[in-house]
């Protein structure tokens, strides 16, 4: 009996995310009396992945078929299942990102395994298997009851801490059965963005919306996202103008994001973009509008022209961080 973990990797590295699922893994382990055990399917450095011992796990299994470097869904799930039964797996956990919302549910229905996507608790096993999450947008909470034999359990990324210790992890060699008819998705080309933290990861978000007026002005959100060391995001009216690319687009439609602290400038805070951010630690708006809804959700405010506020709360961290 054990509980596997999902680590995705992005170019042979392990995605914060999936450092994250591990830690939480860890702590479910514990909680079963049994270890933890991470998964990497893909390229990877051994090293790397003998230090993911450091994070909580006690074995890893690497899938190191050069055909499992692309993520192919179908597939993975093949493999997660194959390792799941190696291992005994009762309990099988996700990072709640791209990777995981399109294989856990797969790999549920192939085990017959109730499923908690996007849990923001431990699992309490006091009184069965019961795991918390969110629903209704962020509205309210559903705790859920998990009474099949293999639990699966996907986790909000930016949600849990990533728990760091001093151990090694083994790395053994995973060898599922798999052929080429059962990969039906051929990749052709990836472009990927350098250079700029991913928004689910991302600790700090600097955000802007139609307040800004046009994407010339697209520059005091990116002055002030570089001197908090933040990512960039937008709302959606702005992706769909063209002003930002759509992948910086965050809320129900979007990505959702739970950052340490998100700034939102001159967006008004539609209920759809608050479903995406409403788990955000510390919510900051700049509005001039002091009725905007955003204000109601926010746990700080400034209510002022965004060209005169930002510029100024820019220089000021600058300040502060010594940048100037």
């Amino acid at each position: 009996m054990s509980v596997l973990i999902f680590a995705d990797q992005a170019e042979g590295k392990i995605k914060k995310a999936a450092l994250e699922a591990i830690s939480y893994g860890a702590k479910v382990a514990a909680q079963l009396g049994t270890t933890a055990t991470a998964l990497v399917l893909g390229a990877a450095d051994q090293a790397e992945l003998a230090a993911l011992g450091n994070y909580g796990a006690t074995k890893v299994l690497h899938a190191a078929d050069a055909r499992l470097h692309e993520v192919e869904t179908t597939v993975y799930t093949k493999v997660a299942a194959a390792a799941a039964e190696q291992e005994n797996a009762v309990v099988i956990i996700f990072p709640h990102n791209f990777d995981g919302k399109a294989i856990a549910p797969r790999l549920s229905a192939r085990l017959k395994a109730g499923l908690v996507a996007g849990a923001i608790s431990y699992p309490d096993t006091s009184n069965g298997f019961v795991v918390k999450k969110s629903v209704f947008s962020g509205k309210a909470f559903a705790n859920v009851n998990i009474t099949s034999e293999k639990k699966i359990i996907s986790i909000i990324p930016n949600t849990f801490p990533v728990a760091t210790g001093n151990g090694t992890a083994a790395v053994e060699a995973f060898s599922p059965a798999i052929n080429d008819a059962d990969f039906k998705v051929k990749v052709v080309q990836t472009n990927t963005l350098s250079g700029e933290i991913p928004l689910t990861e991302a600790e700090i978000i600097v955000s802007g919306g139609r307040g800004l007026k046009g994407p010339e002005n697209w520059g005091i959100v990116e002055n002030l996202a570089h001197a908090l060391g933040a990512a960039t995001a937008s709302s959606r009216p702005v992706a769909d103008a063209g002003w930002r690319p759509h992948h910086e687009h965050v809320g129900q439609t979007g990505l959702t994001v739970r950052p340490n602290l998100y700034i939102a400038i001159g967006i008004s805070g539609a209920i759809q973009h608050l479903a995406g951010v409403n788990g955000s630690k510390v919510i900051v708006v700049i509005n001039k509008d002091p009725e905007a809804p955003f204000f109601k959700a926010a746990d700080y405010g400034i209510v002022g022209d965004a060209f005169e506020v930002v510029p100024k709360l820019t220089e000021a961290v600058k300040k502060y961080k010594g940048l100037n």
